[in-house]
């Protein structure tokens, strides 16, 4: 797998991720909109973890920053 995430991607992500959590755990998302969001959380995590999005790769979207060779 090719990476195609950039650092701000990934910290984004990181960050809704955990607000995800907190929201989750202390009770003010529930129910089925909350698993749902849970899961989406936990994929934002994976997919920074791995510099990889499987969303961007069949539309050619890559965040991360292109180095040059001279």
């Amino acid at each position: 797998m090719k990476k195609n995430m950039g650092s701000a991607d990934r910290i984004i992500r990181i960050i809704i991720a955990a607000i995800v959590g907190v929201l989750y755990l202390t009770g003010i998302i529930s129910g089925t909109l909350g698993l749902v969001l849970l899961v989406l959380a936990v994929i934002f995590v994976l997919t920074s973890l791995i510099s990889f999005c499987p969303l961007y790769a069949p539309f050619g979207i890559s965040s991360c920053s292109l180095k040059k060779n001279k």
